[in-house]
């Protein structure tokens, strides 16, 4: 099926990178294909999913294309969004990138090493781009404040996120997170955003309560310490992601998370479109860090598997 451009903008002068949408979810529609449709420099494309009827309908309100082949998907556009469960956008985007498509990635790009790396090797040896999208990192106030932050030496951090995405009534409440709870849906904003404010994380130190509340001491290059609590199960009224770090400076806490999902995604994909045009492939959040939170997080669940193992 022949693709019609999408309501992105073009930058004069340049033909627009034609952008696949894999998924066709809540998250999908409220967010990524709204995104793609209007970003400058991009034409939304093509859309592909696992239910084909989800797919024609989102393609349909977007002007695009639905493809019930993902390669044949693949093979018509240049760069893939994804907005699809972790261990099947992984095996995926390996496909993805092995056919020359850059890459939107979701956090976390896998819930297993293994083929956490082995997705961040195809996409070196295929010399994609890559862009994963923790939302904190390309919202601007968050940013200005890790930039202000980053001058700074400081001894340790803390982050608590208090989500209800397993309220019955939740359109977040999906089989994935179910299965793997606020570790692996929350702790990849908080593991990315401390990353960022303290260093590179070293190693993890990892426990849990009830009722889905995990509990993490990051070891961070500079020698601080941090301190991330996550739960899915919280009450609606308390939902929150708090983030603060600390030192002889003083105690900073981070901007409130942007409640538009649209904008930051904007931002994710006019920086995917640059490093696509400039050739550069590196980015603070492709997919090499990417797969660095998914070794911090599977070391985490190792660690809290054996504790409940032991009794």
């Amino acid at each position: 099926m022949t693709a019609v451009a999408g309501q992105g903008a073009c930058v004069p002068g340049r033909q627009p990178l034609r952008f696949g949408l894999a998924g066709t979810g809540y998250w999908a529609r409220i967010a990524h294909a709204p995104a793609l449709g209007s970003t400058p420099g991009i034409e939304f494309a093509a859309v592909w999913g696992r239910n084909p009827d989800a797919a024609a309908e989102l393609a349909a309100s977007h002007g695009a294309a639905a493809y019930d082949d993902f390669d044949a998907f693949v093979g018509g556009v240049d760069c893939v969004a994804f907005s699809l469960p972790p261990d099947v956008q992984s095996e995926l985007a390996v496909r993805a990138a092995s056919a020359g498509k850059h890459l939107l990635l979701e956090k976390p790009v896998s819930t297993n090493t293994q083929t956490a790396r082995a997705l961040a090797l195809g996409a070196r040896e295929a010399g994609v781009a890559s862009v994963v999208f923790f939302i904190a990192r390309f919202q601007p106030a968050i940013r200005a404040w890790l930039a202000e932050v980053a001058a700074g030496r400081w001894a340790g951090g803390s982050a608590i996120w208090l989500g209800s995405s397993l309220a019955d009534d939740s359109p977040f409440n999906t089989p994935w997170r179910r299965d793997k709870g606020g570790l692996w849906d929350l702790g990849p904003h908080a593991v990315s955003v401390l990353s960022a404010a303290l260093g590179p994380v070293t190693s993890v130190t990892a426990d849990a309560g009830a009722a889905d509340l995990s509990y993490l001491v990051l070891h961070h290059d500079t020698g601080a310490t941090s301190t991330v609590t996550l739960t899915l199960n919280a009450p609606s009224m308390v939902d929150s992601f708090d983030v603060y770090i600390w030192g002889q400076r003083g105690k900073s806490a981070m901007p409130a998370l942007d409640g538009d999902p649209v904008a930051a995604l904007q931002v994710a994909l006019t920086e995917l479109a640059a490093g696509v045009g400039s050739g550069a492939r590196a980015h603070p959040c492709d997919v090499q860090f990417g797969c660095e939170v998914t070794r911090v997080l599977a070391e985490a669940e190792r660690q809290i598997a054996a504790r409940k193992q032991a009794g």
